[in-house]
């Protein structure tokens, strides 16, 4: 990898599968630090930021469904990917972990070799959206890549970092229609093998974060969904 070394923390409880993906990715350049409890982890990303976070769902004490709540509602640590990985590989399981704010989920048993890509793929994402100044304004809405930031109204809105680029690739488009898959590649990535109502989760929850604006986020049945100005007393479908 080129620059500084990307710090990843690992949350699991399994000792030996941390240690072997610890391993990996020290091989591969990565910093990598390893906790077995989500109670504890909180309190290190407060006191030490990584770039990423790979985190079991099935912890002890503290579930790593919590730890990802409660980062996710901190300004100081939303912006933080998390990726889920978890013996838990029903589709289910996959909707309620990307409705948890998971940039990504992937089920064990799992291949080291596609965990890294995906791990690399969503530090790529990260990066791209922090090079990319641009602020994309629309009726009350305004979202700052480069602050990684969105307001309604000039209020601040948190969404998670899945959420934001879900925004961003509508905005962007400018009016037109973006389908499932083409909001899978966007903001997920090519080649993610995830279920197209993952994008719903994420839709239903970005809608509700913007309150009153959520109108402009529009799904147009049968295609998928668009940002546009809403008519008149109208509501998103």
């Amino acid at each position: 990898m080129s620059g500084s070394r990307k710090s990843v923390l690992v949350v699991e409880d399994e000792a030996d599968l941390a240690e072997v993906v610890c391993y990996h990715l020290e091989k591969e350049g990565y910093s990598c630090r390893k906790f077995n409890d989500g109670g504890a982890v909180l309190s290190e990303v407060r006191r030490s930021t990584p770039d990423l976070i790979l985190l079991d769902r099935m912890l002890p004490r503290t579930p790593g469904d919590e730890v990802a709540v409660r980062l996710k509602r901190d300004p100081r640590t939303a912006h933080i990917p998390i990726i889920m990985l978890t013996a838990k590989a029903e589709e289910t399981d996959q909707l309620v972990g990307f409705a948890l704010g998971a940039d990504d989920y992937i089920s064990k048993p799992f291949s080291m070799k596609l965990l890294l890509a995906r791990i690399a793929a969503v530090l790529r994402r990260r990066e791209a959206a922090e090079r990319d100044g641009e602020t994309l304004s629309s009726g009350p809405i305004v979202l700052d890549r480069s602050r990684h930031e969105v307001t309604v109204e000039g209020t601040a809105v948190q969404l998670t970092a899945t959420e934001f680029r879900v925004l961003a690739a509508l905005m962007q488009a400018r009016g037109r229609v973006l389908d499932r898959n083409q909001l899978i590649d966007s903001v997920l990535g090519s080649g993610v093998a995830v279920t197209n109502r993952t994008i719903d989760v994420h839709i239903a929850a970005l809608r509700r974060k913007l309150g009153q604006a959520a109108g402009w986020v529009q799904t147009v049945r049968g295609v998928g969904y668009t940002f546009r100005e809403p008519v008149e007393n109208g509501s998103p479908t």
